[in-house]
């Protein structure tokens, strides 16, 4: 049982720590992919070995080197060779398959390189290999292209100005799928006729497919119009590189084609199968907080909005959970999602500081409630720490620190603020990930 005296920021933490745990790729991995005598069994597919000519393994995101070295593991000197990329820090080592590390969020030559080199693989794939595709959180920068007629450097241009407009992952992701021949179902298209599995760890609400990694091996509901009415939305218009806004205005005149869409026949020989999922992480989290000794509720699965109405929200629930429920023992509540921020500062934070450094404010009058904002792959935003842990001693230590919080928030500058004030979760690349995580526990 928890004592009185027990720290709630070490114990937030914990369970924090304990919804990685959940949702670290081998098991996950595992649970879809065996080999039995000859057969391989791939989610609901099998496949002779004998008469498989070749065995890729590709993939994109934060944590397919990972996820690739459980496949290497599992089936060793079958596979025939192939590329996935990775945030750079979350490689590792491998020994079928190549691993290339680029940036993220936003791309660079790195990412374009492996991109071609990935594409160019798959189309080289005949009816008679079988293509392993890795996916997760992170996958919509790392494996990226640009259309003809326009150059890296726009497309790096352009990933700045949507990562940084407020916008939600999936109008972001329909933007880029459409100056993409790789996101999109773009890369099963590539690939066809050749078999496609891809194994996804989903970082988006709701799990949908088209939308992790920016879907380049399913169908796509969204079109040229949908990415013009995204820029028009958030009147990014004016900032988007003229070639590309003209490679979408021809787009939606019918010039260009228009991603696959459902019921195309080349997705036949295709299927993506979601293995991790942030519900994986929550229950992880809440058997933790039991074991602790903790009432333990998963509140939200699905958590979204800007952080100024997320913090407000998480405040009001926990003063509301103290209001209306005997508290015999402390309560935890887990929250689950991605939040949305629209930096207009130039400082150095992610959304899950800036929301913890929100809260602190909130929190400033409301002893006994501890709140954990963090990302379940161990980096927010361009930053070492995965979020930040806070109550309402924080704003008071900084101020006896002189130090002034709402400036922090004004300059999007919360990464210095708990560097100097304490509360970073510094886990390192986690080398998976499914959004982010918030815990709050209220005493």
């Amino acid at each position: 049982m928890l004592q009185s005296s027990m720290n709630y920021q070490k114990i937030a933490e914990q369970i924090f720590l304990a919804g990685i745990d959940g949702v670290l790729p081998d098991k996950l991995i595992r649970d879809h992919l065996r080999v039995v005598g000859d057969e391989l069994m791939l989610g609901r597919r099998r496949y002779s070995l004998k008469r498989l000519a070749n065995i890729y393994v590709i993939g994109a995101g934060k944590a397919s080197a990972l996820m690739a070295l459980e496949v290497e593991n599992l089936l060793g000197w079958r596979i025939s060779g192939g590329e996935v990329i990775v945030k750079y820090g979350h490689g590792c080592a491998l020994q079928s398959v190549r691993v290339t590390e680029a940036n993220h969020p936003v791309p660079d030559v790195n990412g374009f390189a492996a991109t071609a080199r990935i594409m160019r693989l798959a189309q080289s794939a005949t009816r008679s290999d079988l293509i392993i595709c890795l996916l997760s959180g992170g996958g919509s920068a790392l494996l990226t292209d640009f259309p003809e007629g326009s150059s890296p450097d726009e497309m790096i241009r352009l990933n700045d100005i949507l990562v940084k407009c407020g916008a939600r992952i999936e109008e972001i992701n329909a933007v880029r799928k459409h100056l993409s021949k790789v996101k999109g179902g773009g890369l099963a298209r590539a690939a066809d006729p050749a078999a496609l599995t891809s194994l996804v760890l989903s970082d988006v609400p709701g799990d949908s497919l088209d939308v992790i990694a920016s879907g380049p091996t399913t169908s796509d509901p969204t079109t040229y119009q949908d990415a013009l009415a995204l820029l028009d939305r958030y009147h990014l218009v004016s900032s988007v590189p003229g070639n590309l806004l003209q490679y979408l205005q021809e787009g939606a005149a019918g010039i260009r084609p228009e991603t696959p869409k459902a019921g195309d026949p080349l997705f036949i020989r295709t299927q993506n199968l979601i293995i991790g999922s942030n519900r994986h992480a929550l229950a992880a989290a809440q058997k933790k907080a039991i074991g602790l000794g903790l009432d333990c509720l998963i509140y939200d699965d699905e958590l979204q909005g800007d952080v100024s109405v997320v913090a407000e929200r998480l405040v009001q629930t926990a003063l509301q959970t103290r209001k209306t429920r005997r508290l015999r023992k402390p309560v935890c509540l887990l929250f689950g999602g991605e939040t949305t921020v629209r930096v207009t500062g130039d400082g150095l934070g992610g959304r899950n500081q800036h929301l913890a450094l929100l809260t602190a404010q909130l929190l400033q009058h409301h002893p006994g409630i501890t709140v954990l904002c963090a990302g379940t792959d161990g980096t927010d935003g361009p930053t070492d720490a995965a979020g930040a842990v806070v109550n309402s001693q924080t704003v008071a230590c900084a101020l006896d620190k002189a130090m002034d919080p709402a400036a922090y928030l004004q300059s999007f500058n919360a990464y210095c603020f708990f560097h100097k004030a304490g509360g970073h979760i510094l886990t390192g690349p986690t080398r998976t990930n499914v959004m982010d995580i918030v815990v709050i526990i209220i005493e």
